[in-house]
């Protein structure tokens, strides 16, 4: 036994690589983030590395396309195009959440994220199908090019990403060990987390329905609109400061700022269902009333998965979370 003791010794000091491909760790250490652990990009297999950068890509260029026509339509003082400009702002705001949404849901293995992305791609479909049913044959021509290669781009990132959906989920067990009760508590904040960012971009996409429906809008609502927004900003970082950090403190004071939001969404249903009767168009006034009932929605669910997560803070997920492992 004394002759085999150095030989075991030299082998619990070598390095993984200099170890038999059974005895190499199955995952690399997990990279600490403010928002989380993400896996290490030489984790990720060629297939997902490909996908991902194809997806950045084409997010970006859909970005800059989405940006011209912005810019067009905003110099086109035409009213016909006042709703083609809104949902062009909120295809603004709905790119860049979604390069953050596969960013974090590929990094971090997070399904919410992905079904968030999935969902936006879809939405985006259904516009240009709906925009290009109701162009003329003239104005097919212009844009048969632009509708072809946002279908196939839609098709294949819907396949890809619900792929992704589909894998085995590992980074519960990596990040809170093999207890269940650590697991439950990391989907539940990577689920109140997620409600926080879906919360923040329902609330910026329902300030751009409200400012581009009225344009007679009066100084008063503009003020309560401007510090609406940032409101929807600070409450935003006060939630994913408290889910982060476990502070029982702030997310008290997350929930009490989200009662002056819920009040203005059932003023606003109120004001925009009286205005029905006396307008003659009800596109952007059906879309404001239903953004306010999706963000309670939200609300709802975010509730729910703060109260179960605020039971379980101080078991060391936290700790687990910050620190490399």
């Amino acid at each position: 036994m004394d002759e085999t003791s150095p030989l075991l010794g030299n082998q619990q000091h070598q390095s993984p690589d200099l170890l038999s491909p059974n005895l190499r760790p199955r995952h690399q250490n997990l990279i600490p983030t403010p928002c989380g652990p993400i896996k290490a990009w030489s984790e990720l297999s060629t297939l997902v590395k490909t996908y991902f950068c194809f997806t950045i890509v084409s997010l970006v260029a859909l970005l800059g396309l989405t940006v011209s026509s912005i810019y067009k339509q905003h110099k086109n003082t035409d009213v016909s195009d006042e709703d083609n400009f809104t949902v062009s702002l909120i295809q603004l705001v709905g790119i860049l959440f979604c390069i953050y949404y596969i960013s974090r849901g590929v990094l971090q293995e997070n399904r919410q994220e992905l079904v968030a992305f999935v969902l936006s791609v879809l939405v985006v479909m259904i516009r240009s199908v709906v925009n290009f049913s109701v162009v003329g044959s003239k104005g097919k021509q212009e844009v048969l090019a632009r509708f072809a290669c946002i279908m196939c781009l839609g098709i294949i990132h819907m396949f890809c990403t619900t792929l992704l959906i589909r894998r085995p989920n590992m980074m519960a067990f990596r990040v809170g060990g093999a207890l269940e009760s650590m697991q439950e508590q990391y989907f539940l904040l990577n689920l109140c987390f997620s409600m926080v960012t879906f919360d923040l971009q329902a609330q910026l996409c329902l300030c751009i329905l409200i400012t581009t429906s009225d344009s007679a809008m009066s100084a008063t609502n503009t003020i309560i609109l401007g510090v609406g927004v940032v409101w929807a900003f600070l409450t935003a970082a006060v939630g994913a400061v408290a889910v982060l950090k476990e502070a029982k403190v702030l997310v008290w004071i997350f929930m009490v700022q989200n009662l002056p939001q819920v009040a203005f969404f059932i003023y606003l249903m109120y004001s925009v269902i009286e205005k029905w009767f006396h307008d003659q168009t009800y596109t952007l006034e059906a879309a404001t009333v239903t953004g306010a009932l999706i963000s309670l929605l939200i609300k709802g669910v975010l509730l729910w998965g703060l109260i179960r997560l605020v039971q379980s803070f101080g078991q060391g997920l936290r700790e687990r979370m910050f620190t490399s492992s």
